[in-house]
């Protein structure tokens, strides 16, 4: 086998963490990307993001998408987004090939007959300018007629901060503090301009608190957003110190860096050790799996009460204890009841 190349970035990781352990956040962003109206409730299903290709010289690149998923509303529908920095003339390049192999993996031979569903694809730029486009399109030439799909592009410097709260575009918040990168020289330079921008991420932190008080995102979500972006701004802002330490003793504040993934695991390990103690203490040969059931049913409480959105307690059980969607469904809707 061919060597493998990898490659990633902190803004890949902060994106693909708030897919994965902020997924009520999802929604509202393929609703505007796409015009969409799903309203939350649905299911959402994530793919394996991994994919090998070959190369002419024989080498296997390994390829990462940002991320791919289905939406199970009135229908099924598989969505792939991709995170970019800045403009690139070979992103339209990159979007097929990934379309291409999520399309072959879940490809159907039925005789001589293989088909092939492409994803809804998107891009979301960070940063953008006069030459970034507003959109993009694939289109593929074939012996049996012409096709072509649209690949929308999302620009987040674009969206304000009123704009990202009224459409619950919260996925947007680690990102803001690209709005403001071509003032870092200034605001390093002077405190009065600094202090606006520290103000403004008050402003955030406020409306984000106040989002948690109405019920409208937990606990969790809300931490999680935090942290985030002060991963985002430690990064962006690395040659400039007083824009990190002014961004951060407004925004991160006493909020420890790991604090929501601790709270998480927590439960978790709880459920787990419960689930084994129990297991040993009935002492019987399907002791283990009662206890087990038991473990889950009060590691999914413990997360309950901790406000852990109930797609983040989902993906978690099914992942540590290797449960079909369904039966984690069950363990939940049995605390709830």
């Amino acid at each position: 086998m061919g060597e493998m190349q990898t490659s990633h970035t902190t803004y890949d990781d902060v994106f693909r963490t708030l897919l994965n352990d902020c997924r009520g956040l999802i929604v509202p962003l393929i609703n505007e990307l796409f015009e969409e109206n799903y309203s939350g409730a649905e299911e959402i299903v994530f793919s394996v993001n991994e994919h090998f290709m070959n190369q002419q010289d024989g080498n296997m690149e390994k390829r990462i998408t940002d991320t791919c998923f289905k939406i199970l509303g009135r229908e099924a529908r598989k969505y792939h987004l991709e995170c970019q920095s800045g403009s690139d003339n070979s992103m339209v390049v990159r979007i097929f090939e990934y379309d291409t192999q999520i399309a072959l993996d879940d490809g159907e031979i039925r005789g001589n007959t293989l088909t092939v569903t492409f994803p809804h694809s998107a891009v979301l730029f960070l940063r953008s300018n006069s030459a970034t486009p507003d959109s993009m399109k694939i289109k593929m030439v074939t012996p049996g007629g012409e096709v072509a799909y649209d690949v929308p592009v999302m620009k987040t410097q674009q969206y304000s901060l009123d704009e990202i709260f009224e459409k619950r575009l919260l996925f947007l918040l680690p990102f803001y503090v690209f709005s403001h990168e071509s003032r870092f020289e200034e605001y390093e330079q002077d405190e009065k301009k600094l202090e606006l921008l520290k103000q403004e991420c008050a402003q955030i932190k406020g409306r984000l608190e106040n989002l948690v008080v109405r019920g409208e995102i937990s606990e969790y979500t809300y931490r999680m957003i935090i942290e985030l972006s002060g991963k985002v701004v430690k990064h962006i802002a690395e040659k400039y110190t007083s824009v990190q330490k002014g961004v951060n003793s407004v925004m991160v504040g006493g909020v420890i860096e790991t604090e929501a993934h601790r709270i998480l695991w927590k439960g978790i390990q709880q459920g787990r050790e419960e689930g084994q103690q129990e297991g040993w203490r009935k002492g019987q040969k399907d002791g283990w799996h009662k206890g087990q059931q038991e473990g889950i049913r009060n590691m999914v409480s413990t997360l309950m009460e901790l406000n852990i959105p109930s797609q983040t307690i989902l993906a978690k059980v099914q992942e540590k204890y290797h449960l079909t969607a369904k039966e984690a469904q069950e363990y939940l809707e049995a605390v709830v009841k």
